[in-house]
């Protein structure tokens, strides 16, 4: 395939001519800044049109490396809203390729530059190839703690509460859980309700309960939970349903944070769908606070093409990822937090 080089006083014109020659959906194979002297910079995109048999297999010596390309459109992408911090990584296609990749699956632009800016890529000290990327990946691994729930703590009984707002999957996620640990780590599981508000909130519960042959309880006070966790005191895990809340009425989050007394071992941990937008997710972390979440669970990956928003919402609370669900599967859809995962969710090209 004959690879095509543009060039252009800056990189925005040079990405145009790429575009209107090539089409939105180019790939590019490299970039480059040129010094002429006397005449200021220039800057050189070689790309290569994107078809059918652009990436044979059999026939193009790009194939194998497509997945590392970046194309005109996220180049346009990332031009609208990165000001000029491609000028800088324009040298270094490493870098280039691995801030394009955060920015297009949803980290903000100020924790993409962040990352790269500790991993030295702004004063020459982060290097080239995958020296580079292990130094980016490092720093984004900084910031994502792991916390395994119902790990072994000897002969202790864990209660864990599951909250968040109306429709986040907290249900489902207690299912998924509840036959994992009989199943997987053999534990004897115990289910509770205290969502008083939803319409057959308590039967579909039950109904999970009736096909995992585990006992359910419905509290509607705190004296009803009192009861329920005394019956199940025998068990190795309580899971506990909570009502879905909205973010914003902070009196029934006041209301269930009176219903999940502090004098008990109770854990809450806070489920946040990755397919609401960044701002509803973060207001959500805010407001539940007061329940004083020990975990977040990431729910709904499956459901949306960008996982940065996880990412951004670990960088303002520092608090650990439990739990990520991906569909609607009972028991299946549900993965322990996984460092190396939620980085190879965050960096390929969905």
């Amino acid at each position: 395939m004959q690879v095509k080089k543009f060039r252009a006083k800056t990189i925005k014109d040079a990405t145009a001519k790429v575009k209107k020659a090539l089409g939105s959906n180019a790939m590019i194979i490299s970039t480059n800044k040129l010094t002429q002297s006397g005449a200021g910079n220039l800057f050189e995109i070689a790309a290569v049109p994107a078809g059918a048999d652009s990436f044979n297999e059999n026939k193009d010596p790009f194939s194998q490396v497509k997945s590392e390309l970046m194309s005109i459109k996220e180049m346009i992408c990332l031009l609208n809203q990165s000001g000029g911090v491609l000028e800088k990584l324009i040298m270094n296609p490493v870098l280039l390729n691995l801030y394009a990749k955060l920015i297009t699956n949803g980290v903000s632009d100020y924790n993409a530059r962040l990352f790269l800016e500790r991993a030295g890529a702004f004063n020459g000290q982060a290097g080239r190839g995958n020296d580079v990327k292990k130094k980016v990946v490092n720093e984004i691994a900084k910031v994502i703690k792991i916390k395994d729930p119902f790990e072994a703590t000897g002969n202790k009984q864990v209660i864990a509460a599951f909250i968040g707002t109306t429709g986040v999957g907290k249900t489902t996620t207690i299912a998924k859980l509840a036959a994992q640990l009989m199943l997987k780590a053999r534990k004897k599981v115990g289910l509770i309700s205290i969502d008083t508000y939803r319409i057959g909130a308590m039967e579909q519960l039950r109904t999970y309960a009736n096909i995992l042959g585990v006992p359910c309880f419905q509290a509607f006070k705190r004296k009803d939970l009192f009861f329920a966790l005394k019956r199940l005191a025998e068990k190795d895990v309580v899971l506990i349903d909570t009502a879905g809340q909205s973010q914003y009425d902070r009196a029934r989050i006041e209301e269930l944070n009176r219903m999940i007394p502090g004098d008990l071992a109770i854990d809450s941990h806070l489920l946040l769908s990755v397919a609401t937008t960044e701002s509803e997710m973060n207001k959500t972390a805010v407001n539940f606070s007061p329940l004083k979440f020990q975990s977040y669970i990431f729910t709904k990956t499956d459901e949306t093409e960008r996982f940065g928003s996880a990412i951004n919402q670990l960088t303002k609370l520092n608090l650990p990822v439990s739990y990520i669900t991906t569909g609607q599967n009972v028991p299946d859809d549900i993965e322990q937090a996984d460092k190396v995962k939620i980085i190879n969710m965050l960096l390929e090209k969905r």
